[in-house]
């Protein structure tokens, strides 16, 4: 009788060769998991060339603008000092009932 001997190639030998598979696939959720972050923010226009203005929490004390000009990205914070002077009226803002705010211009 002759034995017939199943040949063994060598990756079968290494116990960590599926550990290569599980690392693709944590890339892969991980991505996923960023892209699904940027689309509920609605933040994609940051990833753009456009330029933008982003006002966070409006009209209340932790209000922040973001402005995106080019590549440069900054932030200011309302302070919540009021300021005193002379000036001219350029327009009206309304509130309407839901909310919002409305700015004419004059």
């Amino acid at each position: 009788m002759k034995r017939r001997y199943r040949r063994i190639s060598e990756t079968d030998d290494d116990p960590l060769s599926g550990m290569a598979n599980l690392f693709d696939l944590a890339m892969v959720f991980a991505l996923a998991l960023m892209v699904a972050v940027v689309t509920r923010m609605q933040i994609a226009e940051v990833f753009t060339q456009e330029d933008i203005t982003l006002v966070k929490n409006p009209g209340k004390e932790d209000m922040e603008i973001i402005v995106k000009t080019g590549n440069e990205i900054e932030r200011y914070k309302a302070s919540g000092k009021t300021s005193e002077g002379s000036g001219k009226r350029i327009g009206s803002a309304f509130e309407l009932e839901d909310g919002k705010i409305i700015y004419v211009p004059e």
